[in-house]
């Protein structure tokens, strides 16, 4: 009874063995830009458009761009400037980048964050 158990596992043990031993087939990979396609939805705008600077551009198809505006105070009868952040999408045919001057327009939920287009850059950033 004991030599049948071992023989078991004997043969047990050398199909794991041939298991691994073979290989997956290779597949082709498309590795070019132009081999892919890029399908880019198109987005109507609608509502506020306004110009700021994007001071970041380090997420994927996203730019956050800085508008400032100027709020009157009447206690000082004077003015103060206010900044605002707001997340946009950067579509790849524009691809805006940090520092550039971008007139942005208002379009329906992008994302969580997202409900602002990038429509075209005004003024590249200098190198």
């Amino acid at each position: 009874m004991a030599e049948e158990k071992e023989k078991k596992t004997v043969k047990k043990v050398a199909k794991k063995e041939e298991v691994t031993k073979k290989t997956a087939p290779s597949k082709e990979v498309k590795t070019k830009a132009s081999d892919v396609e890029t399908v880019e939805k198109t987005y109507s705008v609608r509502g506020n458009i306004f110009e700021g600077k994007v001071i970041s551009a380090k997420a994927n198809k996203t730019v956050t761009v800085e508008r400032v505006l100027t709020q009157y105070v009447s206690k000082y009868e004077r003015y103060k400037k206010v900044k605002s952040k707001i997340k946009a999408h950067n579509p790849v045919s524009i691809n805006a980048k940090e520092g550039d001057i971008v007139r942005v327009g208002e379009t329906r939920r992008i994302s969580k964050t997202k409900n602002f287009l990038v429509m075209e850059i005004i003024n590249e950033a200098k190198k």
